[in-house]
């Protein structure tokens, strides 16, 4: 293995570790169903790219290889991965198919979501996860690292947007230092992420959120723990806001 795939193999176990954890015994199969859906929907893993290598994710996972392949099964036959043979094949995840906004679908996906509950909890961990941020201050590595969430967020094509954004909340998350909380967060930003898929993407309003994003980001540096978490608690209002009107 050369240092550039060192490099790489390092970014991922980065860029995966939101999600990634040891399953419970007993639970192993739909544990790690779980998990390697939430990357997918989350967006670690772009469409086209390609998941950790078996060995890694079942070590990650604390599962074994045949486990694995049976959750890669399933999420083949959902249309979600493909394998791919040779020197550089693989599991890649797939890009998915035009979806449609009609009503009946919208129905059909928000039926199965409590709306209020889901983007209450969001806003209670995104809010405490933004207080926790700036009251305990960041390193200087932990800084640069969400100046360049924020940076990304501010530089991504619109295609891209939600990705870039999850991609930030999640670094958030994280650099308040609780594994249970990014966990947590993890799982219902995979909520809230089908939710917006449902709706349109409004540039005025990706606007008004990027200006929120570095507001946030100055006040966690700033170590203002209150305004931090005002300014979350602000941004989580306005995304709730745009989802009921749209889905309720």
């Amino acid at each position: 293995m050369n240092e550039s795939q060192t490099a790489d193999g390092a970014q991922d176990a980065d860029r995966l570790a939101p999600v990634l954890r040891p399953v419970r015994a007993g639970g192993g199969f739909e544990e790690a169903l779980e998990q390697i859906l939430q990357i997918v929907r989350l967006g670690l893993v772009r469409a086209g790219e390609r998941l950790p290598a078996e060995r890694e994710l079942a070590e990650r996972l604390g599962i074994s290889r045949v486990t694995l392949r049976e959750v890669l099964k399933v999420l083949s036959d959902q249309g979600l991965v493909e394998s791919r043979r040779g020197r550089y094949g693989g599991t890649f995840v797939r890009r998915p198919e035009p979806r449609s906004h009609a009503p009946e679908e919208l129905r059909r996906r928000v039926a199965a979501v409590d709306v209020d509950d889901t983007l209450r909890f969001r806003e209670v961990l995104e809010v405490g996860a933004a207080g926790l941020c700036a009251a305990q201050g960041l390193t200087e590595e932990q800084a640069d690292r969400l100046r360049a969430a924020l940076a990304a967020t501010g530089d991504a094509a619109l295609p891209d947007y939600r990705r870039q954004d999850t991609l930030f909340h999640l670094a958030l998350a994280e650099l308040a230092g609780s594994p249970s909380l990014t966990a947590q967060y993890a799982a219902v930003r995979a909520t809230v992420n089908d939710l917006l898929d449902c709706i349109p993407l409004l540039v005025r309003n990706l606007e008004h959120a990027q200006q929120q994003h570095t507001a946030l980001v100055e006040a966690v540096l700033e170590g203002d723990a209150e305004g931090a978490r005002e300014v979350m608690r602000e941004h989580c209002a306005g995304t709730a806001a745009l989802l009921r009107g749209f889905l309720t």
